[in-house]
C-alpha cells in the first residue's frame, strides 16, 4: 500500500540503523502477482542477505517494530495489501519452530516471489530442511503460477 518501493527502501534502510546489521547483498527489485488472496495489487518484492550480531528473535523484534513504525497494524486480510511486509526467510542454516517464528519460512519453497530474488543472490543456497538448492526449488514451480516481472 502507498509508495510501496519507498516503503521497501525505508524498511530495509531501518534494518541497518542500530548498526548491529549490515546488507551483504541484495536481489533485484520485482512487481510480484499476489498469491492465496488475489483480488489486491501486485506486490513489490525483494531480498536481502544480512549479517547482524542480533539472534533470530531480536531480529523479529526489530522487524515487528519497523513494520509498526512504518504504519502497518494487524492485518485484516491474511495475505492482503500492507504498508510493509518484512520476513526472515532463511538464518544461516538454522531451523526454528517456534510459536512466533518459524525458519525457513515455511511456505519459500512453493514461492515464486521468494525463490527468485534468493536465486539472484545466490541460487545455490540450500534449503536447510529439504536440503535442495533454491535454483532447484525455483524451476520445480510452474512456470504459468506466480508472476514475477523485473521492476522497471
Amino acid at each position: 500500500m502507498g509508495d510501496r518501493l519507498q516503503n521497501c527502501h525505508k524498511g530495509i534502510a531501518a534494518l541497518t540503523e542500530s548498526g548491529k546489521s549490515q546488507i551483504l547483498a541484495q536481489s533485484r527489485i520485482y512487481m510480484t502477482e499476489p498469491v492465496d488472496y488475489e483480488d489486491q495489487n501486485w506486490f513489490v518484492n525483494l531480498m536481502i542477505k544480512l549479517a547482524t550480531e542480533l539472534d533470530p528473535f531480536q531480529l523479529l523484534d526489530q522487524i515487528e517494530s519497523i513494520q509498526r513504525a512504518a504504519g502497518r497494524l494487524k492485518d485484516s486480510i491474511r495475505f492482503g495489501p500492507r504498508i510493509l511486509d518484512l520476513d526472515i526467510i532463511l538464518y544461516d542454516d538454522r531451523v526454528i519452530n517456534s510459536e512466533r517464528l518459524v525458519v525457513p519460512h515455511p511456505r519459500m519453497h512453493k514461492r515464486r516471489f521468494v525463490l527468485k530474488p534468493i536465486c539472484d543472490i545466490d541460487p545455490t543456497t540450500i534449503h536447510p530442511v529439504l536440503r535442495q538448492e533454491m535454483q532447484f526449488l525455483l524451476w520445480r514451480l510452474e512456470s504459468d503460477k506466480q508472476k514475477v516481472i523485473e521492476y522497471k
